[in-house]
């Protein structure tokens, strides 16, 4: 049977990555590691995440936007005011793991290589496979599926978590950007942020056996 993992909100926990990934068994032909984002700021390590994130194979890879992803590309797309809320929100341990690996003072410009550069502006905003929807954040239950905003996918917390109204998908939604002591199971919607960057405990969902691997 087809296995998919997930693993959402590494956040530069380089080291916490690696020790996860070295759970997950040998993945099969169809088997495949969706991330759901947030793999910059407030850790560390965030160009190693995203280094090594680009060794990995990509016929078995998913990368999807998170909300960090996406402040560090309006900054760097000219969006200067994007800035001051990517700073406070951790991107300066960005910066200095950027610099740091690139050469560079943390006191001037930092820069990002090509490649990395690639990465974060072909991240995706959305997944979905037969019985599974991957985003970053979730889903407004008060849009339809197609009227759903960038905003939606990659910040909203409680009025997706909390709603009782029926999704406006059958699929069962895997997401992540709220942070949990645990991963939050529900019949319509599982949460598996973790907070790494906090407690070291990153998490990844098995599915369809809903197992979870942390570190």
């Amino acid at each position: 049977m087809r296995k998919l993992y997930a693993i959402s909100d590494i956040h530069g926990c380089y080291d916490q990555l690696i020790h996860l990934l070295d759970q997950i068994p040998p993945l099969g032909p169809d088997d495949k590691i969706i991330f759901l984002g947030d793999y910059i700021d407030r850790g560390p390590k965030s160009y190693e995440v995203v280094q090594h994130l680009l060794q990995l194979p990509k016929e078995s890879t998913i990368f999807l936007k998170g909300n960090h992803e996406d402040l560090l590309l309006e900054y760097i797309e000219g969006d200067y005011g994007a800035y001051t809320c990517w700073i406070r929100n951790g991107g300066e341990e960005t910066i200095k793991s950027y610099n740091n690996a690139v050469g560079g003072s943390n006191d001037e410009e930092f820069q990002i290589p090509q490649e990395h550069l690639d990465f974060y502006r072909n991240l995706i905003l959305f997944y979905e496979t037969e019985h599974y929807f991957f985003v970053h954040a979730g889903l407004n239950p008060y849009r339809s599926l197609t009227d759903q905003s960038k905003e939606d996918l990659l910040w909203i917390r409680d009025p997706f978590i909390l709603s009782k109204k029926k999704l406006p998908t059958d699929r069962k939604v895997i997401f992540g950007h709220t942070p949990l002591k645990s991963p939050l199971v529900m019949e319509d919607k599982i949460g598996i942020d973790t907070c790494c960057f906090m407690t070291g405990r990153l998490t990844c969902l098995q599915l369809p056996d809903e197992k979870f691997y942390t570190t």
